[in-house]
């Protein structure tokens, strides 16, 4: 009886040499009976495609074929899967991408920005040619939070999805905790590191993790992705005196984003807050993300690992092309991308505590304008430091009680209005995790 024929194997066009695409090449050479073993198929790399041709990458190049364009690449007969690793929300990694699905090619990336702002696109165009785009290594780097969703809690109604999503971030709020040390100075720290974008605000304006998170809620609520709609801020304003504060109050600081579905609509924002320093996201130091999901039948999930690099990054691409490979499809976002439904967006009306820090004019009644705003508003104060007066200033710390952030928003109004408030205050939610 003769054995049953090997399929014939996966071939892979790589688009985009850097740190990513260099670690698949890596896996690919030094696990390649593995992933055979694996997958029930051979996996083998065709061709590749990068800015720079010359440049030395640590790894052997020679043994594959050379496109100095992308969207060649993508088209080649050789390739059956195109691995798009070279970022950015339109510009050659979309067209290069299109062309590929347009050529009857399935899709890996790690492309969080052009997913956020084209997947519902991407999705139906893929899905209306029989193809599928797999994009784990977009969110949250190593962590599988993406197979997690659409797979093993696709028995669950999605209640909520948080968590810590830039390890950028999360290396700038502890390290300015455990070092003392200003913003700035480890700002400046962390590009020296090369941790930063190439544009920063893309990390610490919170885009980057916003893009993540949409992404995210798409998969969890059946809703098309809707990064527009999505309450955004960075840690820019976070400084050391929050981060001291912040512990002294038995808290965390952290770029924390949370999505959920309400009556009103669907919740999104990605923003400081506060977290207690002994919950699971409080106790997460350096670059590591978090995750963490909430469903109606499993309760709570959480899912912890390194957000970025080589190997983490790579490893999410690799389980894509294997389940390519074995033959394992599925929609885009989980669900037919014509069934996802246009999302309401809302604002959070659930009550909170809130930190907000002030700086007061040194002067007379200054402190009582302030309070009767909040009274005005109807925000009651938990607690309130002020700290040691310079240079005709006062700093004020205030926590309050819980309270709606419509609320708040007038407070703080309230206090522009008062004459004695100097620049803008800093207002953090404290988040129950």
């Amino acid at each position: 009886m003769s054995e049953p024929l090997r399929p014939a194997p996966l071939r892979l066009g790589i688009a985009g040499l850097g740190t990513v695409g260099i670690g698949v090449l890596k896996i690919l050479r030094k696990e390649a009976a593995m992933l055979t073993a694996r997958t029930g198929r051979d996996i083998t790399v065709t061709a590749i495609c990068a800015r720079n041709r010359g440049k030395d990458r640590g790894v052997p190049l020679d043994g594959y074929a050379w496109e100095d364009d992308p969207v060649t690449l993508a088209t080649r007969d050789d390739v059956d899967v195109f691995v798009e690793l070279m970022g950015g929300s339109d510009g050659p990694a979309k067209a290069a991408t299109e062309a590929a699905l347009n050529a009857g090619k399935d899709v890996v990336t790690a492309n969080k920005a052009m997913l956020a702002v084209h997947g519902q696109a991407l999705a139906e165009q893929a899905e209306g040619a029989g193809r599928v785009i797999r994009f784990e290594a977009a969110v949250a780097g190593g962590i599988p939070v993406v197979k997690a969703l659409t797979e093993g809690l696709a028995g669950n109604n999605v209640t909520r999805i948080l968590g810590v999503m830039n390890g950028t971030c999360n290396y700038i709020l502890t390290r300015m905790q455990s070092a003392g040390l200003p913003y700035d100075i480890v700002f400046q720290e962390a590009s020296d590191l090369g941790y930063l974008e190439a544009d920063p605000n893309l990390d610490v304006g919170g885009i980057d993790a916003g893009h993540k998170l949409a992404l995210l809620a798409s998969i969890a609520f059946g809703t098309r992705v809707a990064f527009d709609d999505m309450e955004l801020e960075g840690i820019g304003r976070i400084t050391i005196d929050d981060i001291r504060a912040a512990e002294d109050m038995g808290y965390k600081i952290k770029l924390l984003g949370v999505s959920k579905m309400t009556d009103r609509g669907l919740e999104q924002r990605m923003a400081p807050c506060l977290v207690p320093a002994t919950s699971p996201l409080g106790q997460l130091e350096g670059g590591t993300n978090m995750v963490v999901l909430e469903g109606d039948a499993v309760g709570q999930i959480v899912l912890r690992g390194a957000g970025a690099g080589e190997g983490p990054t790579a490893s999410a691409v690799l389980g894509d092309i294997c389940d390519i490979a074995r033959g394992f499809r599925l929609p885009v976002f989980g669900q037919p991308a014509d069934s996802l439904r246009d999302a309401t967006p809302a604002v959070s009306t659930t009550p909170a505590p809130y930190y907000v820090r002030l700086t007061l004019q040194d002067k007379p009644g200054a402190l009582a304008k302030v309070a009767s705003v909040l009274a005005e508003a109807e925000v009651s104060i938990h607690r309130m430091r002020q700290y040691d007066h310079t240079g005709g200033r006062a700093p004020v710390l205030i926590v309050t009680h819980k309270t709606p952030r419509k609320a708040l928003d007038k407070a703080l109004q309230g206090m522009a209005a008062t004459g004695v408030v100097e620049g803008e205050p800093v207002a953090l939610r404290i988040e129950a995790v």
